[in-house]
């Protein structure tokens, strides 16, 4: 999963300001990680369906973090999807 040092790091790149902990960007970047991580556990265990219910819950709260950040800032929503690589 996620060490206390990787949530760190993954904060400092994605924070707007030195004492944010709960913008979208570093939210977003969050869960982007434990997608990743339950992608990578789900090539080895198949068939492990209810950590599968718990990834399409998180896919859906980033997906609406998106769509709010998209509506608020643009500019912003578009940093976040190239420096994550989530869309092409």
């Amino acid at each position: 999963m996620l060490s206390k040092d990787e949530r760190t790091k993954i904060i400092e790149e994605f924070r707007t300001n030195p004492k944010d902990t709960g913008s979208p960007e570093v939210q977003v970047a969050l869960l982007t990680h434990r997608i990743n991580y339950l992608s990578q556990h789900f090539a080895r265990h198949k068939k492990d369906f209810h950590s599968r219910t718990g990834l399409m819950k998180l896919v859906g709260q980033r997906k609406r973090l998106l769509a709010y950040l998209k509506k608020k800032d643009p500019s912003r929503y578009e940093k976040l999807i190239k420096s994550l690589n989530l869309r092409k």
